[in-house]
């Protein structure tokens, strides 16, 4: 297998606590993806002995935002010591704050030039924190048609432009693949344009936001093509399970997705 395989513990076997879910998922030779972490018993979750592979980098602010830009900055460091307890390699933040349902906390339907140059300073420093701390920040893409309206420079060619910009190494790219087909499609071009900047690739598929399989993305042609641009980093599986919650419905996805990204 070329790649390293993780899973959203958020999304799958919701009918098990967070730490079983984190066990099952961990015991089936996954890495585990974690959102926000605040309250939660983190000795815990480290003493599974999972890979942590990424977590929410921030829970304030808006990266595009002058006025509260210092606020993403302030809370990615609060989050620091947990990422380092568990060993989370990337700390995901986004374009703008998202609040109830992921919905924009200040709805926008123009991005202006003050916006992108705030995002670019603020990339910045979020650069110089994880180079302090060995980690990297990265910038996730969201679709704006469905899940996320009124999120300016969501789009997946609108946050690579803002990551190649920063040209920070602890700067990167959170590639979402499901958000990417709603908003825009032409995933493989744009998983080869992105490679180069890319810290980890999230997938689902559309309509639905279920495993590999069940929609209309040929992730096994996306698989190949990763292959060929030369990416061997993480893929998460930021998906629920089609058959629902249940711990049957979510082995079964967790099947679907690795078949979907090994390489024979």
């Amino acid at each position: 297998m070329t790649f390293r395989l993780a899973v959203c513990a958020e999304m799958v076997y919701g009918e098990l606590p967070l730490i079983d879910r984190v066990r099952r998922i961990h015991d089936q030779g996954f890495e585990v993806e974690l959102w926000d972490t605040r309250g939660r018993d983190i000795a815990a979750l480290a003493a599974t002995g999972a890979r942590f592979s990424s977590m929410s980098g921030y829970f304030g602010g808006s990266v595009i935002d002058s006025s509260d830009a210092h606020e993403v900055l302030a809370s990615a460091e609060k989050l620091i010591p947990t990422a380092l307890e568990l060993g989370v390699e990337r700390m995901v933040v986004h374009p703008a704050e998202l609040g109830e349902g992921g919905r924009a906390v200040r709805p926008t339907q123009r991005a202006t030039g003050a916006m992108w140059l705030t995002g670019l300073r603020t990339l910045e420093q979020l650069g110089q924190l994880g180079a302090e701390h060995g980690i990297v920040f990265a910038l996730e893409n969201l679709n704006t048609v469905l899940d996320h309206p009124g999120i300016p420079l969501a789009r997946a060619k609108d946050t690579l432009a803002l990551v190649q910009a920063v040209n920070h190494p602890h700067v990167k790219m959170m590639l979402d693949l499901y958000h990417a087909q709603i908003g825009e499609g032409n995933l493989i071009e744009l998983v080869r344009a992105a490679q180069p900047y890319t810290g980890e690739i999230q997938v689902a598929d559309v309509p639905g936001r279920f495993e590999p399989g069940t929609g209309e993305i040929n992730y096994p042609a996306v698989c190949r093509a990763l292959v060929d641009a030369g990416y061997a980093g993480v893929i998460g599986l930021e998906a629920g399970a089609v058959g629902g919650q249940s711990v049957e419905a979510g082995d079964a996805a967790l099947a679907a997705f690795r078949a979907a990204f090994t390489i024979n």
